[in-house]
């Protein structure tokens, strides 16, 4: 009966997209074929609202378990069992499927959950949990029911053409298919932040560029590699990506040479945020996306935030802005940017850092400090400088 491993793939919020929801599902099924393309021999298709994912049994089930949570918009995932829509043969299958827990884990007690997807069928929901139950009961008479903490409660889903039996699910990240929501540009640096406000935009559906400062020689060769390490995993989520480089050391060299020092990281901010702007409206990008995060050092303070959104016109992406952050870190952790990203190079930010930086700027004495400045032709050169990377998932 099973000659494959079947996995049931569900979407989380993509299934409350009302007559958008089978182009949201459309989108998520080509992801999760993109993200199994290594793998010979599976088959992914939508039925009946859920997506089912069939793979060789020779094939690493875990393996590409982990790259189908992987997916934006994948809600959960259950490995599954299947048999015709007949009770008897649910049944069957069901004492099949307990007995190799039996054996394997030991389960000594147990539920069923019975749903009836297909409203044709004629046994009700709660009918099908009694009479798998009693079936289960009859055939794996080491097993008891409890309905309040079972070692495995059992899921019976019954189809039009099939019923699937299953336990547990395994969390996807959900979110929305990426490719839902246009393009951002995200500054990525070597920090913790960056990488998981990329992460998370992505989550939400958005594709991403990205773009890197650096001061070399300031900042070392391995400071950008460690970047671009940084890059290639948060790829792994959201597909391969353009990074572009950029050199800020001439740029930082005239401020600090011609503007206040306690203005260094502000200016420095305003000009980061212009060539990206360019970068962005060169590359199709609608938004800027950056890790700031509201009061964390003199340059995120709000005051300091409003300045600097006042250089660019683009929405500027914060998904950060208020969380704390230890639970950046976690998310860090999580998605498995953490360790990389506390490897500890230098980047542009901590070159000329002054002693006491404003944290309370105002826009005008910028605008003044900025006039000493050729703004137009740093940026122009800044960005004829830029170098491409082609970021490739790990």
């Amino acid at each position: 009966m099973n000659e494959q491993n079947i996995l049931i793939v569900r979407c989380g919020e993509v299934a409350l997209k009302g007559m958008n929801k089978p182009y949201f599902e459309r989108m998520l099924v080509d992801r999760i074929k993109k993200n199994l393309k290594a793998f010979e021999g599976v088959d992914v298709r939508r039925h009946e609202g859920l997506i089912f994912v069939r793979a060789e049994k020779d094939l690493d089930l875990d393996a590409i378990i982990k790259e189908i949570s992987k997916v934006f918009g994948v809600a959960s995932i259950s490995k599954a069992v299947e048999a015709p829509s007949e009770l008897n043969a649910i049944g069957d299958e069901a004492v099949k499927y307990m007995m190799k827990l039996i054996d394997e884990r030991g389960i000594k007690t147990f539920k069923v959950e019975g749903k009836r997807a297909d409203k044709t069928f004629p046994v009700k929901s709660p009918e099908i949990g009694r009479i798998i139950g009693a079936k289960v009961l009859v055939g794996c008479k080491v097993l008891k029911v409890d309905v309040h903490n079972p070692d495995v409660l059992l899921h019976v889903d019954v189809r039009s053409d099939r019923t699937y039996i299953y336990e547990g699910k395994i969390a996807g990240f959900g979110g929305l298919p990426l490719g839902t929501n246009g393009k951002g540009l995200t500054l990525l640096s070597g920090g913790i932040d960056s990488p998981v406000a990329t992460w998370m935009m992505a989550k939400r559906g958005m594709l991403i560029e990205a773009v890197h400062f650096h001061s070399y020689p300031y900042t070392s060769q391995r400071a950008q590699e460690k970047v671009e390490d940084l890059a290639r995993i948060v790829a792994s989520y959201c597909g391969r990506f353009k990074m572009h480089v950029i050199n800020l050391l001439p740029i930082q060299e005239q401020i600090v040479t011609n503007c206040p020092e306690e203005e260094t990281t502000i200016l420095v901010r305003r000009f980061m945020m212009r060539i990206a702007e360019r970068i962005a409206k060169d590359t199709g990008c609608m938004m800027l996306i950056t890790g700031e995060n509201l009061g964390q050092v003199a340059s995120q303070t709000a005051e300091a935030l409003v300045v600097t959104d006042a250089s660019v016109s683009l929405p500027v992406m914060r998904p950060l802005i208020a969380m704390d952050k230890v639970d950046i870190m976690d998310k860090a952790q999580e998605i498995g940017t953490f360790e990389t990203s506390i490897q500890p190079y230098e980047d542009c930010c901590t070159v000329f850092l002054p002693k006491h930086p404003t944290t309370k700027p105002k826009l005008e004495r910028i605008l003044e400090s900025e006039s000493r400045l050729d703004v137009e032709a740093l940026v122009e050169a800044a960005v004829k400088s830029q170098e491409i990377v082609n970021i490739i998932p790990e």
